[in-house]
């Protein structure tokens, strides 16, 4: 690539937080300050670990920026320091211990700037299994793709599915985000790219840019080792899905939980907390309680707003008061009682988010006549209650036309991953062509292409299609080898007494497992 280009395209800030991991360290640096795209500011943080001055004056390069802080404030805290100092239109991360691939950096700018207006892109990394020898240092075992995913903006609301290392974004979307958690010490990094889905879809560069390491046996990644405090866990899960940035989501529509309850009592209190536990799509939940119960009233759940009205209204004039108070283009009315559980609302709430038909409101899966639960858009219920506003909330909702229907088994969330986990299942039993059935039809259905050609050519092999498999196999390592397709191609073509070309199969992988050739470029 020529210098002119270079100076003419943007600056990208590359953050490199560090603490205690000197052995390390260096490679991760260099991996940076070597890519062929060069207008990089790199903004290096020691977050009160072991000295690096050594290794970073080593370089003699003005691009970086070194934050050499004594105190221990945690990653949170590195990242944010990073990015009050970052200049560059574009920002991306790497962790100490892992590394970027020569291209990495022009992959994506390229990806961004030339291919797409999506704010955010991320390419593909090996997941590298090692051994630490006694010196500290890694001796490579193996390398896989363990995840090659698309962007899926419900999957991200309810876990993450892209490797901060390697993923870009815009700068100025931190203006929007906020800033990265600093109450967080675990999965701070899908915090803020679940934040990152409220404002722009994402872009998935089928490339594999980059390497994160995994020791055999017991890690010492401090994400690691934070997460066997199960509790400590959890809570930072929940703290996140009930993380809302300040709006406007243009790429999020919100979600008003209406909660019927007649008093503050045991049971409302149990389903307030069922609530916060249980959902992971973004919403609010609306709570109508007399002065003196609002007076009273205190909870540090972030996300209930609490409405003061006049006890003796009725249930439905103390609905409508809180619904013309409710900000939500979806509307779910959710009476005292219901029992909320995992995905109590997303099931219907995603068959209602994806029918574009008028006057449809999808009832939850526990709701009964005695106890009606549904989900409707804003437009829908407004319409209906501004017409029959005399009737009761039910009566409105019937007579205006609105068609009430569960969801069907099409029509619920997260399909794909439900049908991994069948094939997976499938697998474990034995039926490995049932498998490949499931991985072709999830393809078909939901792209992913390059990883469900993989899990397919894996499956036929174990099923005696070997021809099959490694003619597969060669289809993807054309687009983009990886060291299991190598070797799964390479073990066919030597059963075949194909030798040379098996040869030269297991050349390359061999050469891949030892870092002295990056196959995709």
């Amino acid at each position: 690539m020529k210098k002119d280009y270079f100076q003419s395209s943007p600056v990208v800030s590359v953050i490199l937080p560090t603490y205690n991991r000197v052995q390390y360290f260096q490679k991760a640096l260099a991996s940076i300050l070597n890519q062929s795209y060069e207008n990089l500011q790199v903004i290096v943080v020691n977050d009160g670990g072991q000295d690096v001055s050594d290794i970073v004056e080593s370089f003699y390069d003005s691009r970086i920026l070194f934050i050499n802080r004594k105190e221990n404030f945690g990653k949170a805290f590195s990242l944010n320091q990073a990015l009050k100092n970052a200049e560059g239109k574009y920002v991306a991360y790497l962790d100490d211990d892992d590394i970027f691939y020569p291209y990495h950096i022009e992959t994506l700018v390229d990806a961004l700037e030339n291919r797409t207006d999506c704010k955010v892109a991320y390419s593909d990394l090996y997941k590298v299994y090692c051994k630490i020898q006694q010196n500290g240092y890694r001796q490579v075992l193996s390398k896989i793709i363990e995840v090659s995913r698309d962007f899926d903006r419900f999957f991200m609301l309810h876990f993450n599915h892209v490797l901060h290392v390697s993923l870009m974004h815009r700068r100025d979307l931190i203006e929007k985000t906020g800033p990265y958690n600093e109450n967080l010490n675990v999965l701070i990094d899908w915090d803020m790219t679940r934040r990152l889905a409220f404002f722009t879809d994402f872009y998935h560069v089928y490339k594999i840019t980059g390497e994160y390491y995994h020791p055999m046996g017991e890690s010492d990644r401090i994400s690691v080792q934070q997460r066997k405090n199960v509790q400590n866990y959890a809570h930072n899960v929940l703290t996140i899905r009930n993380t809302r940035p300040s709006k406007p989501w243009p790429k999020i529509k919100d979600l008003s939980i209406i909660f019927l309850a007649d008093s503050l009592d045991k049971q409302a209190g149990k389903t307030i907390n069922s609530v916060w536990q249980h959902t992971f799509y973004p919403y609010k939940l609306y709570l109508a309680m007399s002065q003196i119960e609002y007076n009273s009233f205190n909870t540090n759940m972030s996300n209930l707003v609490s409405v003061p009205v006049n006890p003796a209204l009725s249930q439905t004039e103390r609905f409508d008061f809180v619904f013309n108070q409710s900000e939500g283009q979806y509307i779910a009315i959710l009476p005292s009682g219901y029992p909320v559980k995992d995905r109590w609302i997303e099931n219907s709430l995603y068959a209602l988010m994806n029918n574009d038909k008028f006057g449809i409101a999808y009832v939850l899966e526990d709701s009964s006549e005695n106890m009606p639960a549904v989900v409707i858009k804003r437009e829908d219920l407004l319409q209906a209650r501004n017409r029959f506003s005399h009737l009761s909330l039910y009566d409105s909702l019937n007579i205006s036309g609105i068609t009430f229907k569960k969801p069907d088994y099409h029509e619920l969330p997260l399909q794909f991953d439900n049908m991994l986990q069948q094939a997976f299942n499938a697998q474990n039993e034995g039926h490995w062509m049932q498998a490949v059935q499931i991985f072709k039809y999830a393809a078909e259905k939901y792209n992913n292409e390059l990883w469900m050609k993989t899990l397919t050519a894996n499956a036929l092999y174990k099923a005696g299609n070997k021809g099959l498999a490694a003619n597969i196999c060669e289809e993807i390592n054309q687009q983009r080898p990886t060291v299991s397709t190598l070797l799964l191609q390479a073990k066919v073509r030597r059963e075949e007494e194909k030798y040379d070309e098996a040869i030269d199969l297991l050349t390359m992988a061999e050469r891949t497992i030892q870092g002295t050739e990056y196959l995709w470029t």
